[in-house]
């Protein structure tokens, strides 16, 4: 049978092998798999594991099942299209300014990922707590300061961002009310088979909306194809991340309690994943009547002022709520400019989302001081919910530990060295970590400040068929899980602190790093399994 997503230009074939994506065939039935030939993307890679990552298990899906997978890439991509599960195309220079020009599907994985349920529950069960952390350590301005204090003789951004929070704490700036919008990072590490967390974020945390519509794709999927692909539409969880992040933002409009007021969405000035943003102005539109002003840091300083009673008004419209889609990168920053808008909207009496100092507890060394003996007690009070992040906690260190150093010189594929930066891109892996750390050792300066150490995960890897600009290919791939928490405080009223909703995010196992939006991974799901 041929497959109706054949190309005329040049093709390969793709031999679907069983991994974690397919259900072994029945050996009594077991017959060799049709060739099939499928355009292969040009940024697939060798499906070869890197040192340290599970080799996937050998095997073969069965001839319907291939001939199943091609119909399913024609499938998938209409109903991007219809449901709106598309970015900016690259290749049109107006797709990250003009909404609805340039469109593509977001890139995606054809087959949801397999994932243990009592891992999943685990992740889902962290949230909270880890919302609450978050919003005991931003309380704590001496220990943010700190905790930070090297790191900002060396790295100008969080120096800049230490500045604003001390400017704030030198006028007794009080949060009244406190939003938080975040996302817990895991990987199971198949050497300990336990769940580790590869990083929180506190700002700018990415894909609730296209990540939601991606659950509901695999749901959509099975549903007409499970059966002959062994697959259970059910084992996908529900995924309600946008309508929950949507609500988050809506009550805490509504706790700022100005019917006339808007949403300040703060985004770059080019934005290819602003489908992902407009799911949330939607939602909040629609569902709660809210309003949302779309503008960028430069466009915040240029219109907005701060009245006397502390009101933000931005191009003549009271702002209730800030919520960052930017800002988390030195390069949103291009001018002073750009930190005149940050400090004003800090200033305001608007709620911010992040704060400044939400935003500096989820710098990679703050988590790397939380994961220190006894700094927990500090913040916490419930001895089972501290032992429960701790779990989750892979090996983190400061660049003082001359024996970690050390060893992470002599095998550095077991560790990654992580600068204070986010958005994907940045960590440094392998014989670029063993350079950077005997250059920084012989320059014995504070420069070592800037980085932190931490374990490498090595999560099982599967062969996985993956989707990208309409073509389909296969490779050897590892998954990212991410858990989205809202929290929402009003001085001593706790009003929300849910898990809501989650992201997987899949690439190719020879890959580093892992950011969709950077171009390194696809969007993915999860199949619940009782592993």
């Amino acid at each position: 049978m041929s497959s109706p997503c054949v190309s005329h230009q040049q093709q390969v074939r793709l031999r679907l092998r069983a991994a974690s994506r397919l259900p072994a065939p029945d050996t009594a039935s077991f017959a060799p798999p049709a060739p099939r030939r499928l355009r292969v993307a040009h940024a697939a890679m060798s499906a070869k594991a890197p040192l340290g990552v599970a080799p996937a298990e050998e095997g073969a899906g069965t001839p319907g099942q291939q001939a199943v997978l091609g119909q399913m890439v024609e499938d998938a991509a209409v109903w991007c299209a219809v449901h709106g599960l598309v970015v900016g195309d690259r290749a049109n220079q107006r797709s990250g300014t003009v909404p609805g020009v340039g469109l593509v599907h977001a890139p995606f994985s054809l087959l949801p990922a397999r994932f243990p349920a009592s891992f999943f529950n685990q992740a889902c069960e962290l949230a909270p707590i880890f919302n609450e952390l978050v919003d005991r350590v931003s309380l704590d301005g001496e220990f943010l300061q700190a905790a930070l204090s090297r790191t900002k003789q060396v790295d100008e951004f969080t120096s800049r961002l230490l500045e604003i929070h001390d400017k704030m704490m030198s006028i007794n700036k009080k949060e009244d009310i406190r939003l938080g919008l975040h996302r817990s990072d895991y990987m199971l590490d198949s050497e300990t088979n336990s769940l580790l967390q590869i990083e929180l974020n506190t700002i700018a945390s990415s894909f609730p909306g296209l990540g939601s519509l991606v659950s509901e794709l695999h749901r959509t999927l099975l549903k007409q194809y499970g059966k002959v692909l062994g697959l259970d539409p059910k084992r996908i969880p529900q995924n309600w991340a946008a309508t929950q992040f949507a609500e988050a933002l809506g009550r805490a409009w509504a706790e700022y309690n100005n019917d006339s007021a808007v949403v300040l969405m703060v985004v770059q000035p080019e934005e290819r994943n602003m489908y992902d943003q407009y799911c949330l102005v939607n939602h909040l539109k629609e569902s709660y009547g809210v309003a949302t002003i779309r503008k960028t840091l430069a466009q915040v300083e240029a219109q907005g002022q701060v009245l006397t009673d502390g009101t933000l008004v931005v191009d003549g419209r009271t702002v209730a709520v800030v919520y960052f889609r930017a800002g988390y990168a030195p390069t949103d920053y291009p001018s002073e400019a750009e930190w005149r808008a940050r400090l004003l909207m800090e200033q305001s009496s608007a709620v911010k989302c992040p704060s400044i100092a939400y935003h500096l507890v989820g710098t990679k060394k703050i988590q790397q001081e939380l994961a220190k003996p006894n700094v927990l007690e500090r913040f916490l009070d419930n001895k089972d919910d501290i032992a429960k992040l701790r779990k989750s906690f892979a090996g983190l260190w400061s660049l003082d530990n001359e024996e970690i150093v050390r060893s992470a010189i002599q095998k550095p594929n077991l560790f990654v060295l992580k600068p204070q930066r986010e958005g994907g891109g940045n960590n440094i892996y392998g014989q670029d970590l063993q350079d950077t750390l005997i250059k920084l050792q012989k320059e014995q300066g504070e420069a070592l400040a800037a980085y932190i150490l931490m374990q490498r995960i090595f999560p099982k890897a599967s062969l996985t068929p993956l989707v990208r600009g309409g073509d389909c290919f296969e490779d050897l791939t590892i998954s990212e899980l991410g858990i989205y928490g809202a929290y929402l405080r009003n001085r001593d009223k706790v009003i929300l602190n849910n898990q809501s909703g989650y992201l997987m995010r899949t690439k190719v196992s020879s890959s580093n790093e892992g950011g969709v939006a950077a171009g390194f991974a696809v969007l993915d799901s999860v199949l619940l399994t009782d592993e």
